[in-house]
């Protein structure tokens, strides 16, 4: 490396949140006799570094507890410490086991540099072991007829303690372990594994179980929130084809409905269409009807008269004009004209006089 390369080097590890920094969790609470897992991220350029895990409120003067070039030189792991480095990852990980409230304290993931002029690159966190009760997660769900599990987690020293699980504000109705550490009934079991953790199991679920609970052992107590889903009406699959069946439903509906429109419309027009028709029909039948009388009234009237063209006896022009009737070709010598005077004549009836005057 060139003195320029280096110096650079040099300036970024020193300041904070360089390249050259690891980083890891905050602090941290464990029940006695439980383990943990810390993991600790370094960069890139120190893959190939050595890593290590060390105790103590001073980086300087920690004591080593786990070191990934040499795992047996660890006396004050005591074989409860191992250390797991992943390149891959970029991440080497540290898992303490079996823990006390004695190895409650500091401790820090560290990479060795390797260099005078660097110091190692380090994170710390607070490890705090207590003695008590706890449970994770928080809180659980289940559905309505089915069943939930929590896992409530203790010390060590309540390894022979009676178990407890009851529902909060409700000292009644606490259901408690045996000398075998057990319970068990219709809708709840209980079971202690005499080590660590006893489990509780909630079966055929009730809208009303939904609440707070808590266990306890000694006089540590842990609390969970426990929720009730309502059971579903349906099955995923029979909900699926509900739903398709639903979708066709609303197709055909929808079909059904633009056709009856279409039909409504059809019909409309059809219906509008015949009632022109049947106005225009009428109004011709009527038209006609005005005619028919007039041409019959001027063909029957024609049909009386006899017009016969003449000269008159003063030389003027002279129409004679018959009237005809039911009495035939006979009645016609029985009609006579009587010319009285020029421009006048006169029309005379066997069966009467009726006169015509100023017939030209």
């Amino acid at each position: 490396m060139t003195p320029l390369l280096f110096f650079v080097v040099f300036l970024l590890c020193q300041l904070p949140g360089s390249l050259c920094t690891v980083t890891t969790v905050g602090d941290l609470t464990v029940l006695e006799g439980q383990s943990v897992t810390v993991p600790c991220h370094y960069n890139p350029q120190h893959t190939h570094n050595v890593k290590y895990w060390c105790r103590g409120s001073m980086r300087e003067f920690c004591s080593s507890l786990a070191r990934t070039d040499d795992p047996e030189s660890t006396p004050f792991g005591k074989g409860r410490v191992t250390i797991a480095d992943d390149p891959a990852q970029y991440v080497f990980a540290v898992t303490m086991r079996d823990l006390k409230e004695a190895d409650s304290s500091w401790y820090w993931c560290g990479v060795e540099v390797g260099s005078m002029w660097n110091v190692d690159s380090t994170a710390s966190l607070y490890i705090n072991v207590i003695h008590g009760m706890s449970v994770d997660p928080s809180m659980v769900s289940g559905e309505e007829g089915g069943s939930v599990s929590v896992k409530c987690l203790y010390s060590e020293r309540h390894r022979e303690s009676e178990k407890r699980w009851c529902r909060s504000g409700h000292l009644s109705s606490c259901k408690v372990t045996d000398f075998n550490g057990t319970f068990s009934s219709r809708s709840l079991l209980i079971s202690d594994d005499k080590k660590d953790t006893v489990t509780v199991t909630m079966k055929n679920l009730e809208m009303r179980d939904a609440g707070w609970y808590w266990c306890g052992a000694g006089q540590h107590q842990a609390t969970i929130q426990v929720l009730v889903t309502p059971r579903p009406t349906t099955t995923p699959s029979v909900t699926k084809v509900s739903l398709t069946t639903q979708h066709s439903s609303v197709v055909k509906a929808q079909d059904s409905k633009s056709n009856q429109f279409w039909k409504t419309v059809l019909t409309g027009c059809g219906a509008l269409l015949l009632l022109l028709m049947t106005v225009l029909v009428l109004w011709r039948v009527r038209e006609q009807c005005k005619k028919e009388p007039k041409i019959r009234g001027v063909d029957e009237t024609m049909a009386k008269l006899m017009v016969c063209p003449v000269n008159g006896s003063y030389g003027e022009n002279t129409s004679l004009v018959f009237l005809n009737n039911s009495a035939g070709p006979d009645a016609l010598s029985k009609n006579t004209w009587v010319v009285k005077e020029p421009g006048k004549t006169r029309w005379e009836e066997d069966s009467g006089r009726n006169t015509v005057e100023n017939v030209y």
